[in-house]
C-alpha cells in the first residue's frame, strides 16, 4: 500500500455561472445524480458515472481550429487547413485520453480518526487502479477530490493503491454526512474536465469540541465527591485482563499452563479489580456558559480518566452509560455527549401558555 502526500487548496468560491443556475435545476439534477451513482461501500469509475466537457482552454482551442480553417479554406492555403485538421486531431484525441484517466479507478473508504468539533478533519479515502512503473502514461494522473463546499485535494499521480485524505473543515457536533466527492480531472492538455460523482455513504460522530478543565467527579457517597482516585484499576482476582511475562518468585496459580503446554513460554495470568468506589461525569453538575461549553468540558474529562484507565459513568439528564474503563467505553461517552440533544418538558411548555392565554 502507498500513500501519497496531497497538495491541498482553499475552497473555491462559487462560479458566477453556478450562482445563475436556478435552485430548481441543481435540486433536479442532484436527484438524478442520486438515481444513476448510488451509494456504494465501493465505487469503481465507468462510462456510466463519467461526464466529460470542453475546458475554457478547450473552448480557445477550439475556436482557433475554426478560425484556422476559414482562413486557410479562404486563402486556398493548404497549410493552414493541414494545422487546423492536426489541432482537431490532438481535440479530439485528448477526449480518449481524459475518459481513460479516470476510468477503472476504485474509491474505498478507510475507517477515520476520531473526529472534534470546529475542528479539521479528513476522510481517508483509498484508490486503486492501474499503474506501470516503467510507463507513467499508464498511470492515473492529476486526480482532484472535493466535498461540496470544501477544500479539494490534488494526486500528482496515483500508485497502484494510493490513499488520499479529502478534507472537511470546522465540522459540527453530531453525526456528519459530507454527502458525494466530486472526483475530476484536467489531464492531459487541460483542454477537457472530466469529472464524476463518488458516494461511498461516508458518515462520522463528531465529538464535542475538548475543553481543558478542571476534573468533576461524582462518587455515590457524598463524602466522596470530588476523589480523583476513586475508580482506578489496580490488580486483583476479579477480571481477567490477559497474559504477561512470567517472573520468578510468582504464584504457580497464577500460571496460563494452557500456553505452556504449546511452547509458549511461562506466561502469568493477569486479573484486575476496581479500586475504590465507583464515580460519574455528570452534565448537570458540568458548570459553563452554554451547553455546548459544558459538553465540551466534559469531552476533554472523558479522554483524560480514559487516559489514566480510570472507571468511571456518565451521567446526560436521563440517559446514563454504566461505569467502565477502556477505548471502547471512552469512545461510547463520546458520541453520547455528540450525539446529545436537550429535550423539553411538553407538559411545562403546554401549562405556562395556558397562564398566559389566560
Amino acid at each position: 500500500m502507498f500513500s501519497r502526500k496531497a497538495k491541498t487548496k482553499p475552497a473555491n468560491q462559487t462560479s458566477w455561472l453556478m450562482r445563475l443556475i436556478p435552485a430548481t435545476a441543481k435540486q433536479k439534477w442532484s436527484r438524478w445524480i442520486g438515481r444513476r451513482l448510488p451509494p456504494q461501500e465501493k465505487v469503481t469509475l465507468s462510462h456510466k458515472g463519467i461526464f466529460i466537457l470542453p475546458s475554457a482552454f478547450g473552448l480557445a482551442w477550439l475556436a482557433l481550429i475554426i478560425l484556422l480553417y476559414l482562413f486557410g479554406t479562404n486563402y486556398q492555403n493548404n497549410l493552414v487547413i493541414g494545422l487546423s485538421l492536426l489541432l482537431a486531431s490532438v481535440f479530439h484525441t485528448c477526449i480518449i485520453y481524459s475518459y481513460k484517466n479516470l476510468a477503472g479507478l476504485t474509491f474505498n473508504a478507510v475507517a477515520p480518526a476520531d473526529a472534534y468539533a470546529e475542528q479539521p478533519h479528513t476522510f481517508p479515502i483509498m484508490l486503486t487502479g492501474h499503474a506501470n512503473q516503467k510507463r507513467a502514461d499508464t498511470t492515473h494522473q492529476q486526480i482532484c477530490m472535493q466535498f461540496s463546499g470544501q477544500r479539494h485535494v490534488r494526486l500528482q499521480q496515483t500508485e497502484e493503491q494510493t490513499i488520499a485524505t479529502v478534507q472537511y473543515d470546522n465540522p459540527q457536533r453530531g453525526l456528519l454526512t459530507p454527502g458525494r466527492i466530486k472526483v475530476w480531472s484536467h489531464f492531459p492538455l487541460g483542454l477537457f474536465k472530466a469529472w464524476s460523482y463518488v458516494d461511498l455513504d461516508l458518515h462520522q460522530v463528531v465529538f464535542a469540541a475538548p475543553l481543558e478543565c478542571d476534573i468533576h467527579l461524582t462518587s455515590q457517597a457524598a463524602e466522596d465527591n470530588n476523589d480523583i482516585s476513586h475508580g482506578k484499576i489496580r490488580p486483583g482476582v476479579d477480571d481477567y485482563t490477559g497474559l504477561r511475562s512470567y517472573v520468578a518468585g510468582e504464584s504457580l496459580k497464577q500460571v496460563a499452563w494452557k500456553q505452556w503446554a504449546q511452547n509458549k513460554g511461562m506466561l502469568t495470568k493477569e486479573f484486575n479489580e476496581p479500586e475504590g468506589a465507583p464515580v460519574w461525569l455528570s452534565l448537570a453538575d458540568t458548570q459553563g456558559h452554554d451547553l455546548e461549553q459544558r459538553l465540551s468540558k466534559l469531552s476533554w474529562q472523558v479522554n483524560s480518566l480514559a487516559r489514566k484507565n480510570q472507571i468511571f459513568g456518565l451521567i446526560i439528564d436521563n440517559h446514563t452509560l454504566n461505569q467502565s474503563s477502556g477505548e471502547a467505553h471512552r469512545i461510547a461517552c463520546q458520541k453520547a455527549l455528540a450525539l446529545y440533544r436537550p429535550s423539553f418538558n411538553l407538559q411545562s411548555d403546554n401549562h405556562l401558555g395556558g397562564q398566559n392565554a389566560g
